[in-house]
This record gives C-alpha cells, structure tokens and sequence, in this order.
C-alpha cells in the first residue's frame, strides 16, 4: 500500500530546495561569464562547473533512479560533471574542469532551471513510496550543494587573488568580527561522547555516536588572532624549521611561505598593509580571526606558543558545553574554520553509506586532517557540533583558522 505524503511536508520540501537552488544562483550572480570559467589550480574548480555539478548530483542521484520515465538533460554532460563517483561513470579528470569553455554559462543556468522544475514536479507528484525513497537523497543533494556553495567562494576567491585587479566577490565593506573571548576554558578530562546520534540530517562519516576518552586539557575560549599570528611572523616564525612538522618545512621552503595566505606584502617589522577577501582589498584587522592557514601553519604557530592543537574530540566536547550553556566560547561557528590535530579517520563501526553515495566520504580517509565548525563562507542552517570537515595539511584557500589547547 502507498503511504501517502502530507502535502505540507511536500510543500516544505519544495520550498527549501528552491531556497537552497537560488542560494546558489545568488552567489554566482555578480560574476561574468569569463569569472565563472576560471580555474587557478588543479585543487579548485570553476564557478559554473559548481553549478553544472551540483545540478548533476540531483539528476543522476535522485531523479534518474527515482523519477519514472526522465529522460537526461544532455547524455554527453555526464562525464563533464561527475566529480569523483567511480559506480557513475567516467570523469574529465579534474584539473582539466577549466578547459571546459563548453558547455557556457547560459547552457548551465538552463540546465539547472531543466533539472530544478523536474525535481519539483517529482516531490508534487511521487507516490508516496517513491517520495519516500528519493527523500534522504534529496536531503543529501541539499546539504552537498551547500557545501559547494562554500566551495565556489573558496574557489572564486583564489582565482580572483591572481588578478593584479584584485576585484572583489561581494560588495560593500566585510562584517566586524566579534569581539574574541579570552582565556583557557579546563576541561577535567574523562568518558565523553562523540558524533550524531539524531535527529536530524548528519553525513555518514559523523557516526556512529561512539566514547571517547579525553585527558585533562583546556581550550582558549577564543580563537587566534591577526595580531596574535604577527607576533609569530615578526619572530621569524617561517624561517625556524624547529616550530615545523617535516612536511610543513618542506611546503614553506619550495612554496615561499611568509605569512598567511592573502596577507598582502608589508614591512619586516609590523603589519601588513591589507588583506585579501571575498569583499577586495580591505584593512588588517588585529582582532579579526587569522584565516587562510594551513595545518602546518597551525601546528608550527601552537608549537612556537608553547599549546598545541586541540584533538577533534576536545573540541566538539567545548562545541557540546557551549551549546548547552552558551557564554563560554566564541567563534567556534561562522568565523573560521579550526584545524584539529585528528586525522580524518572512520569512527569505530563505521560504514559508509549503501550505493553510489557510499563514495561520498569513506573513500578520502587517508592523508586529511579533520577541521571543525564553520567559516563566514558557510552557508547558514548547515553547521552543527559534529560537522568533521576535512583538507590536506598544505590546504590553504580555505577559510581555515585556529583555536589553541594545552594539556593540564
């Protein structure tokens, strides 16, 4: 027997996809057609290929197995925007997406608006079981493309930083940071849990709720700042191969690292004149949030305080108290994302999720580094306490900061 679908969860469920869509469309509506075929790395991706992907996601994930009778948009496109799914298909290979001059935007936009009106039509008109069937995926859709729409900025970001114009993403002036609490918050250590255990939507590789043991630690109640990361510039903090993990050293001396990324170049002797964001140019703000690190960074600026980078379970342990009883912490969402010192590993009975979309997570723990919580680019409603986010150690276009701990 069908169940049947209160028209009201279809309805918020048509609703939100559409907001989460034009989300999307929003953040690439101030760029050209030329900006949104840039690709200035092989670890980034052009503006329209974000689109064209996560518009892909939707059709081969939930509609073509799901919707009975649709017919792919293009069959040729499959390939272009596949990003890493082996079970799906062949991919252009990845660091290529930027020679991708065809299909153009307007091809994309038109794309997208195809495959969004066939979703909708689905959630109107599915039986109930088919809803029911196609509704985690469409939920995984949702949270993926909000993922990407973090990714674009990222992405953009980078590419706009190799333009001597260096135009800006967003108009207008950057938000004031808030003001950063101070201090150590101790934590007694012990039995603690760790990961989603619902309800609510969470990725495969935030389960299973599982014990961790924690040894007695504090954590800043702030996040580190600009004026605190000069200080390490200024005492010569990338020419000391003492502060580095092997590998850091490695990257700062073949990469001529100096300061963070999009630091523009100042004097030897006190702070840069600018830096570099999603609104252009702007003033170096002390009290801002240092950002654009990578963990190697992270690690040799801990190493040189003396602390050292909490684990990601110390970490959501503060997230957890802070949500509880707020007041304690500040910036651990919406700032900048905060390197941990956890290898991206699978929790204890981990399983990765049955199908095609089993290759979503499990397949990239090997060689990651977990962060935690959420940046400025992160879109809102998609952040929560046990988020793992995770990047090589030498990422650093990321919206990536850091957050000190100490043993007892």
């Amino acid at each position: 027997m069908t169940r049947p679908t209160p028209p009201s969860e279809r309805t918020a469920l048509r609703q939100r996809l559409a907001a989460v869509r034009e989300h999307t469309r929003t953040l690439a509506a101030g760029l050209s057609a030329e900006d949104m075929g840039l690709q200035s790395m092989a670890d980034a991706s052009p503006t329209k290929w974000h689109l064209a992907h996560t518009t892909w996601f939707f059709e081969t994930v939930v509609l073509q197995p799901h919707a009975p009778g649709y017919l792919v948009h293009n069959p040729r496109w499959l390939p272009l925007f596949n990003s890493y799914y082996e079970s799906l298909g062949p991919r252009h290979p990845r660091p290529q997406r930027g020679l991708l001059s065809r299909p153009g935007v307007a091809e994309i936009l038109a794309y997208r608006s195809a495959v969004d009106a066939a979703i909708d039509a689905f959630i109107a008109h599915a039986d109930g079981d088919a809803l029911a069937a196609a509704t985690p995926l469409l939920e995984l859709g949702l949270q993926h493309e909000q993922q990407h729409q973090e990714l674009l900025l990222t992405d953009i970001l980078h590419a706009f930083a190799q333009n001597p114009l260096l135009p800006a993403v967003r108009s207008g002036p950057p938000p004031e940071p808030p003001v950063a609490a101070s201090g150590w918050c101790p934590h007694a250590g012990g039995l603690a849990e760790a990961g989603h255990s619902g309800p609510g939507f969470a990725f495969d590789n935030e389960s299973p709720r599982h014990a961790v043991l924690l040894q007695p630690h504090a954590l800043a109640r702030g996040l580190v700042t600009n004026r605190e990361y000069l200080q390490f510039v200024l005492d010569g903090g990338y020419r000391r191969p003492a502060l580095w993990l092997s590998e850091g050293w490695a990257q700062v001396q073949a990469q001529g690292w100096q300061a963070p990324l999009y630091w523009q170049p100042g004097p030897a002797d006190g702070p840069p004149p600018g830096v570099f964001g999603l609104h252009g140019p702007q003033p170096w703000r002390a009290e801002a949030p240092v950002c654009h690190l990578s963990f190697f960074e992270a690690t040799a600026y801990a190493e040189w305080t003396g602390a050292r980078l909490p684990t990601e379970f110390e970490w959501e342990a503060a997230a957890q108290r802070e949500a509880a009883a707020p007041g304690t912490f500040s910036g651990l969402h919406g700032q900048v994302w905060q390197w941990t010192r956890s290898s991206y590993d699978p929790y204890p009975r981990f399983r990765p999720w049955a199908g095609a979309v089993g290759e979503y997570n499990g397949k990239f723990m090997i060689g990651q580094i977990v962060l935690r919580g959420s940046s400025l680019a992160t879109p809102a409603g998609h952040a929560r306490v046990t988020y793992r986010n995770f990047f090589p150690p030498a990422a650093r276009w990321q919206f990536a900061g850091l957050r000190l701990a100490r043993d007892a």
